[in-house]
């Protein structure tokens, strides 16, 4: 639009000082025409901007007259670049932070570029899957978050093929990274993660909003539901020494470790949505880790290890392990005596 690139003219002028037409156009990507005229335009506006003829020439503010378009302290300014860098921003964002370098006094624009360029974000985890939706459907779901309007939404749940809902989008929140929508349905208030969303389609109808709603409201409630299905189950086991790094990088907050036992191994606990699912994620430390209770995770873990020498049969001694005999499994140590009533401390 006409409006930005005087604005944006301005700006430059303000910070080369003098400039020539051909300068101008480079820097807004337009014709030297329409440059030409956007300065004269400024002129005729009452923009003290006046030209001068011959060598060294060029369009400059006169008395080096200045605008100040931000109000902002340093350390605002320097907070918002370190928020919004240009490796991690849309093309209209770093085009409103370009023109905001341009209206800042000398003296803050260099903080400002350094701190745009002190941070990159990556869209995908170690496993190269993304954790963010691609960038024309987050676009689509921020201008539909903005403008109030309902979309069509293409999403994929975990194990499940892609579908369709028409959803009422009413925020976008970030958690450890990961972004997610929250959004009204026929069901009430949902989080969509934006990995998960494959298509965004405005339909064109108005957002239903629930009445008094807050965002930050609504995201801690949704939140809190979706921590306490990560909580609903506990088991209790025994580890080997040596086995705490491993159980903290796979349950983080979720393990308990109590104090050390006279063989050495650690009483621990851990929560999640279900013992099943518990057994399957402690299954690949074998006997590192013993589940003592409750009973559904221990059987849970014995079908696995049926299913897993039926397809795989029984590993024999290649001679690099010589605590294995030729041709056998290890054997866990056996549990000691377990008195009711024994609980896990820390």
């Amino acid at each position: 639009m006409r409006a930005d690139r005087l604005v944006a003219t301005l700006l430059f002028l303000q910070t080369r000082g003098r400039v020539t037409v051909a300068e101008v156009a480079a820097e807004l990507e337009v014709a030297e025409r329409t440059a030409r005229r956007d300065l004269e335009a400024l002129a005729t506006a009452g923009i003290p901007v006046y030209s001068q003829r011959g060598r060294g020439g060029g369009w400059s503010l006169v008395g080096g007259a200045r605008t100040d378009l931000t109000g902002l302290t340093a350390d605002e300014i320097r907070a918002l670049f370190l928020v919004a860098g240009p490796s991690s921003t849309t093309p209209e964002l770093r085009t409103a932070l370009r023109k905001l370098v341009r209206a800042l006094p000398a003296t803050l624009r260099s903080d400002a570029e350094a701190a745009s360029r002190s941070r990159v974000a990556d869209g995908t985890d170690w496993s190269r899957t993304a954790v963010t939706a691609t960038e024309p459907q987050l676009d689509a779901l921020q201008r539909a978050v903005v403008d109030g309007i309902q979309v069509r939404l293409g999403y994929a749940g975990p194990g499940k093929p892609a579908g369709e809902r028409t959803v009422h989008p009413l925020g976008l929140a970030s958690k450890a990274g990961v972004g997610y929508l929250v959004a009204g349905t026929d069901h009430g208030l949902r989080i969509f993660r934006l990995s998960r969303v494959t298509s965004v389609e405005a339909t064109g109808d108005p957002v239903v909003r629930p009445d008094d709603f807050d965002l930050a409201t609504a995201w801690h409630s949704l939140a809190a539901r979706m921590e306490d299905r990560m909580h609903a189950a506990t088991v209790r086991a025994r580890a080997e020494p040596g086995a705490e790094a491993i159980l903290q990088r796979l349950f983080g907050g979720r393990l308990r470790i109590g104090r050390p036992r006279p063989d050495e191994w650690m009483d621990i606990e851990i929560d999640g949505p279900s013992p099943e699912v518990l057994a399957a994620q402690l299954a690949g430390l074998g006997a590192r880790v013993e589940v003592l209770d409750p009973p559904e995770a221990r059987e849970r873990l014995a079908r696995l290890a049926i299913e897993l020498a039926t397809v795989y049969g029984t590993p024999t001694n290649t001679g690099n392990d010589p605590t294995i005999p030729a041709g056998t499994v290890p054997t866990p140590p056996s549990p000691e005596p377990r008195s009711a009533g024994s609980g896990t401390e820390g």
